[in-house]
């Protein structure tokens, strides 16, 4: 799945608030000392263009500086996906967050998608290892689309997986303009559901369609805030049409070799408290209370003793 970069920029127009507090326990750690060497590959990390990207940097750079390591460069907001792989390879940035089916299907270009997650991600790192590139381990949460409708609708109609759609009468469906080619005629071959009126959305979000009751479904994606409440059901995608995308950061092989396994293991220790609720949480804090990528991931990381 190629994503839309104007969707991920518009996700803080779709939060909402949340009762989801970012503070999950834990104690500060201790910084030790750095492992960088004179002469070692500089640990330059860049993010993509839009905000839970900008986050996802700052978690990954906070939690090295505070196990010791010298983050030489940080370049936020680099672009889509080609720009910040053209960055990659070229040396400018030495590492990067990213996500594994886009690894696949944009940097290399793949026209299917392994049926597992961990298959996914075992063949993303397999073709990063050819071109002398890591990953590190993929967080729990991935931010994908994801087919929604309010709780009530799921409940009159019982709907449960894209297929139950097929039940809904005059079934209208809200997602934006590329869908119609793109993931229309796919839901119809997987799942057979022909009934759709497709609604392309321009300049309103999908949960506000959703809320005025203009549309019975709309595509969203699974870190949004409005998810994080009881309000909307999420429909499952048994036939994994919109494939996996957990983040795991990209990194130039030498840094590995270099700075040791306090490095893999400190990129690592950030993945793994990274799920969807710790996510949903972060965007909201983001996209409604107006906090930066930078507060909001120091807060988490010290929250989790991970600073």
């Amino acid at each position: 799945m190629i994503r839309k970069h104007n969707r991920r920029a518009a996700k803080a127009a779709f939060a909402i608030a949340l009762g989801v507090a970012i503070i999950l326990g834990g104690t500060v750690a201790s910084a030790t000392a750095g492992d960088a060497r004179a002469g070692a590959t500089p640990i330059i990390i860049g993010t993509k263009n839009f905000p839970e990207q900008f986050l996802l940097g700052q978690l990954y750079k906070q939690a090295l500086e505070a196990k010791g390591f010298d983050v030489s460069g940080y370049k936020e907001n680099i672009g889509s996906t080609e720009l910040t792989q053209t960055a990659l390879k070229s040396g400018k940035i030495t590492m990067y967050p990213e996500y594994v089916g886009v690894i696949l299907s944009v940097t290399f270009g793949r026209k299917t998608t392994p049926p597992t997650a961990a298959a996914t991600y075992a063949l993303a790192r397999r073709l990063y290892a050819q071109k002398g590139f890591a990953l590190g381990k993929q967080t729990p949460f991935e931010d994908k689309d994801v087919i929604a409708v309010l709780r009530t609708t799921a409940a009159k109609y019982g709907l449960r997986s894209i297929a139950d759609l097929k039940k809904v009468p005059d079934l209208t469906l809200a997602g934006f303009p590329e869908w119609d080619t793109r993931w229309i005629p796919t839901i119809k071959k997987l799942y057979g559901v022909s009934n759709i009126e497709f609604k392309p959305l321009a300049g309103i979000s999908a949960y506000e369609l959703l809320d005025r009751g203009q549309v019975l479904a709309a595509d969203v994606f699974t870190t949004d805030p409005p998810l994080g409440t009881t309000k909307y059901t999420q429909l499952r995608d048994p036939k994994n049409m919109f494939g996996f995308q957990h983040v795991a950061p990209v990194y130039d092989k030498k840094l590995a070799t270099e700075l040791g396994p306090k490095f893999v293991a400190t990129l690592n220790a950030v993945s793994a408290k990274l799920t969807t609720k710790a996510l949903i949480a972060m965007n909201t804090a983001m996209g409604v209370n107006k906090k930066s990528p930078k507060s909001v991931a120091d807060q988490f990381l010290k929250a989790n003793g991970l600073k």
